[in-house]
C-alpha cells in the first residue's frame, strides 16, 4: 500500500534530500491533502519539531482533523514526539497512530522507561517506532545524530511497545534512486510486526515488491514531482 507523506517545515509541505537539502516546497498544504485524499493512510511529519526548531502544531492538528473527518483517511503523525505528554496531546488530536523515534533511545541504548510510560498512557496499537537508518546506524533528532545500533538488532526488543515500525533509508531519502530492497528484506527477517518502508521509492514495481514483503511504502518525492511510474 502506498502512503503519501506531508512533511512540514515553516508552514509548508517540503521534500528534503537525505534530510538536509530542501528540494521543493508547497505552500498550499490543504490542496496537497485534497490531492492525496484517495489514499487510505496519510503520514504527517513535523520536521521543525523533529529538528528542535519550533513546531507546526496548529497546521498538524488542522490537517489531521480534515483528513479524518472530510476525507475519512487514517493518519499517522510524527516529528518531535519526545515526551509522553506530547504523545498524549497529539493522540488527542485524533491521530490514529503516533510515530516516536528519538525518545526511544537514550545514552546509546533502548529507553525502556520511556517505552513503558508511553504504552501505559497511549494504547500500544497507536504507537509506531521510527527506526531511520543512516550509513547502517539508527539516526535520531531529525537525522542529525546517530546511535551505535542497527534497526534489525533492536526490533525484537521493541516489539512489545509498538504496533509496527517506520523504517527510512536516510541515504536514499528524497533521491528517487530506488528502494533499498536488500535492507528491507533484512528487516523483514528481524520482526513479524508491520513495517512501513521509506527512502528512495520511485516506481510502482518497488511498491509491489515491498507489498510482497508485507510492507507498506511511504512515498514523498516521487509523488510531489508526479513521476511515480
Amino acid at each position: 500500500m502506498l502512503i503519501p507523506c506531508i512533511d512540514l517545515q515553516d508552514g509548508q509541505a517540503v521534500q528534503l534530500v537525505r534530510g538536509r537539502k530542501r528540494e521543493l516546497a508547497v505552500a498550499d498544504v490543504f490542496g496537497l491533502l485534497h490531492e492525496f485524499s484517495k489514499y487510505t493512510w496519510l503520514h504527517i511529519i513535523d520536521l521543525d519539531a523533529a529538528m528542535g526548531k519550533g513546531s507546526n502544531d496548529e497546521l498538524v492538528r488542522a490537517l489531521c482533523t480534515q483528513a479524518r473527518t472530510k476525507f475519512k483517511m487514517k493518519v499517522r503523525v510524527g516529528g518531535g514526539i519526545r515526551t509522553v505528554s506530547r504523545a498524549e496531546k497529539i493522540a488527542a488530536w485524533g491521530a490514529n497512530q503516533i510515530v516516536v523515534g528519538s525518545a526511544v533511545f537514550r545514552d546509546g541504548k533502548v529507553n525502556l522507561r520511556f517505552l513503558r510510560q508511553i504504552t501505559r498512557e497511549v494504547n500500544r496499537k497507536r504507537v509506531v517506532i521510527a527506526l531511520d537508518t543512516l550509513q547502517g546506524r539508527i539516526t535520531i533528532h531529525g537525522w542529525r545524530r546517530r546511535v551505535a545500533l542497527q534497526a534489525e538488532e533492536v526490533m525484537a526488543q521493541l516489539e512489545p511497545y509498538c504496533a509496527g515500525f517506520l523504517c527510512t533509508d536516510v541515504n536514499r531519502e528524497g533521491t528517487m534512486t530506488g528502494a533499498n530492497l536488500k535492507w528491507f528484506r533484512k528487516l523483514r527477517h528481524a520482526t513479524s510486526h508491520p513495517i512501513i518502508a521509506a527512502g528512495g521509492i520511485r516506481t510502482r514495481r518497488e511498491i509491489s515488491a515491498l507489498e510482497k514483503l508485507g510492507m507498506d511504502a511511504a512515498v514523498g518525492m516521487a509523488l510531489y514531482k508526479n513521476c511515480l511510474r
